[in-house]
């Protein structure tokens, strides 16, 4: 079976003392390494952050991804990329923030998966219950997403990613349901029904 390619698989030549680059065995598959500097280079995959928001009526905070995003078109839950250095709680209550223009507190984590619906740039997700700070806040499409809204998690909308699948069918089980997992007071589901769209796209696509 053929290898799949991996990044860095095309270097030949060190990032960091530019000294020519060979093929060292480590963990069981070559990776490039400088013998001049010691640099070894592991392709590893992203870590993205994504926060389930619940309303009232046990609905679930989705965005509809712009065009140039993987999934164009799609819904998915806030989610995004963990920055260098930024706590991935943190990351997740930023996402939900420049996606759906609301401020969320994180909670437990609801689940921890890999997402190869990109073969060739695997990442790592983390999926934490969020509550809004505000109950009676209104989300607002931005950044990234063209639309927001409230689905019942039994019957979602096509969605960008089979993780959130995953996510959606656990809450729509009777016993999931029923179970505070997010939540936020009744006046926010009525004040969030239907779907808004974004005025303008505030950031470059990722």
């Amino acid at each position: 079976m053929r290898r799949r390619r991996l990044p860095g698989d095309d270097w030949i030549a060190c990032p960091c003392c530019r000294g020519p680059l060979s093929r060292v065995v480590r963990g069981g598959r070559p990776r490039p390494s400088c013998a001049a500097c010691r640099f070894v280079y592991f392709a590893n995959p992203g870590v993205g952050a994504a926060a389930v928001i619940r309303d009232g009526a046990g609905r679930v905070l989705l965005v509809r991804r712009a065009r140039g995003q993987f999934g164009a078109g799609r819904w998915c839950i806030p989610c995004g990329f963990v920055e260098w250095g930024e706590d991935v709680r943190a990351a997740a209550a930023r996402e939900v923030r420049e996606e759906a223009g609301v401020a969320v507190r994180i909670g437990p984590i609801l689940q921890v998966a890999s997402n190869f619906h990109e073969r060739e740039k695997p990442t790592i997700g983390v999926w934490f219950a969020g509550t809004l700070v505000d109950p009676r806040a209104r989300p607002v499409a931005g950044d990234d997403a063209v639309a927001v809204a409230w689905f019942d998690p039994a019957k979602p909308p096509p969605l960008a990613f089979p993780t959130d699948a995953r996510v959606l069918a656990r809450l729509a089980r009777p016993r999931q349901r029923g179970r505070a997992v997010s939540s936020t007071s009744g006046p926010s589901a009525a004040a969030s029904s239907g779907v808004r769209t974004a005025a303008r796209r505030r950031s470059p696509a990722r």
